[in-house]
């Protein structure tokens, strides 16, 4: 799965209109959402993710309504007002890890803009001394754990990287 997902316009990369569409999906999958909706200035020489991102009184949640992208413009509006917002973006990015989109607007060029999802949620499942089995499976692998006082059994497929991964992180 691709993390980062990047889109420019008039940019030569064949992927350009997919990555738009990747885009588009996650920015309409939002509407009803809470989101943290953050501004930036982009210093010289930095990445995005570099950026102080530590809340600020200027940050805002709100739950988001009608997010949609138009030809190359993103719109939006507040749950609790009528007036509709956009902006036309001269970049976007999108973490699918960490589900954020960032937006470069065309008006402000050293800004960029944040948003993502007010909460990131897992649920967790605590397994106490689990049994496990390891299996090789085609060219991945297969680590199964099993809780037999709750009767559960999690199953993960590992990439050799994940696994050599794992491993590395085992032995420190």
């Amino acid at each position: 799965m691709q993390v980062k997902t990047l889109w420019q316009p008039g940019s030569g990369n064949p992927d350009n209109p997919q990555n738009l569409a990747t885009i588009r999906q996650w920015w309409e999958s939002i509407n009803s959402k809470e989101v943290t909706w953050q501004h930036r200035i982009i210093t010289e020489n930095k990445e995005v993710e570099q950026l102080d991102w530590e809340p600020k009184r200027f940050d805002e949640d709100f739950a988001i309504a009608n997010p949609e992208i138009r030809g190359i413009t993103l719109y939006w509006r507040k749950s609790d007002s009528p007036q509709e917002r956009n902006i036309t973006p001269y970049k976007l990015i999108l973490d699918s890890l960490h589900q954020n989109l960032y937006i470069f607007p065309q008006s402000q060029k050293e800004l960029v803009i944040r948003v993502g999802l007010k909460t990131l949620t897992y649920q967790t499942i605590s397994l106490t001394n689990p049994q496990y089995l390891y299996n090789p499976s085609g060219e991945n692998y297969i680590l199964t754990l099993q809780d037999a006082t709750q009767q559960l059994e999690v199953k993960v497929t590992m990439s050799p990287e994940n696994l050599k991964q794992l491993l590395q992180q085992l032995t420190r």
